[in-house]
């Protein structure tokens, strides 16, 4: 009886701790990740470029274009989260680049992905960093606000609580390791604390003056010229 009651206490550990692992969705890959990944490894290394790393945000920004500088690379994925991220650091960190500006999370946010389990991975991605590539300045970017008077996105509105929590974590882990954190978020605020409708056209992703915004952020905090 005694073997039989150690056998279940064992059994329901363990189900409780796979329960626990499956919590939460883990997933990345799409067809769109596996093109673009291809598309990074195998484009042509620059020294000392300066990469745009993240998720669909990123990814339409035409960054060599909005700093006239054919060393500025984009490694935005749409649809990627922090995941995604960690699974593709080996071509970030083949490249050496002199800076990288992260920004990811939102699409973890969406999927309902805990607070606590997006920072270890942003902490993962920057010791991966620190490790792989020592000489790089990693520049960390806060998760922008999004605009719940738009429906396309419903899966990434309503999260405000999250996106706050993430980004002053994200923010005081910056200080803690001596990185430089860039805060996005207010600046793109409107009056009721949304995502300014000038700069978006889905609640979710920025337009060209959101872009130029970013771009004078960026500028204005002598990151970039």
């Amino acid at each position: 009886m005694k073997n039989v009651l150690i056998l279940f206490f064992c059994c329901f550990c363990f189900t409780v701790k796979s329960f626990s692992q499956a919590s939460y969705d883990t997933t990345f890959y799409t067809t769109y990740y596996g093109q673009k990944l291809t598309l990074f490894k195998l484009a042509p290394k620059i020294k000392n470029g300066i990469i745009f790393l993240g998720d669909s945000i990123t990814d339409i920004g035409e960054w060599s274009e909005i700093f006239k500088n054919k060393n500025v690379k984009n490694r935005g994925i749409s649809s990627d989260n922090t995941f995604g991220v960690l699974a593709r650091l080996d071509e970030i960190i083949s490249s050496k680049p002199a800076k990288i500006f992260i920004m990811i999370g939102i699409n973890d946010i969406s999927k309902s992905t805990p607070d606590s389990v997006i920072i270890n991975n942003y902490k993962k991605i920057v010791t991966a960093l620190k490790t792989g590539t020592p000489k790089t300045k990693i520049i960390v970017q806060s998760i922008l606000p999004t605009n719940n008077n738009f429906t396309e996105f419903k899966g990434h509105q309503n999260k405000t609580a999250h996106i706050l929590f993430v980004n002053k974590a994200l923010q005081d882990y910056s200080v803690a390791r001596h990185l430089v954190y860039v805060d996005l978020y207010d600046s793109f605020l409107d009056d009721e604390k949304k995502l300014d409708k000038k700069y978006t056209n889905d609640g979710l992703h920025i337009n060209g003056y959101g872009f130029m915004r970013w771009k004078e952020i960026l500028v204005k905090q002598g990151l970039m010229k």
